[in-house]
């Protein structure tokens, strides 16, 4: 396999594993709902796919950097939801 097609595989799996995180970012979006959610996961998840990114820099691999980095944004989001919405459902109603 030449490395075009090496790096045509690599962007094709980096879109499959990334996409895999959008339903949860809106689902947790929508509900609001935080409490099935690890927050140790996800933030070791977010250190593990950041090292990615860099390992991917450091390699010049376009599909590793592309793939890592959108998953980043991602997970990110559901790591500040789950910060930002883990008190709402606690909080005392606003008149």
């Amino acid at each position: 396999m030449d490395g075009f097609m090496i790096e045509v595989l690599g962007l094709a799996a980096g879109f499959m594993t990334t996409c895999s995180f959008i339903p949860q970012v809106v689902r947790t979006y929508r509900s609001r709902s935080v409490s099935d959610i690890s927050l140790r996961m996800y933030l070791l998840l977010c250190v593990g796919i950041a090292m990615w990114v860099v390992y991917g820099l450091m390699i010049n691999s376009v599909s590793v950097v592309a793939a890592n980095s959108v998953s980043l944004g991602l997970t990110l989001a559901i790591l500040v939801m789950k910060i930002m919405f883990r008190h709402e459902r606690n909080a005392p109603e606003r008149n």
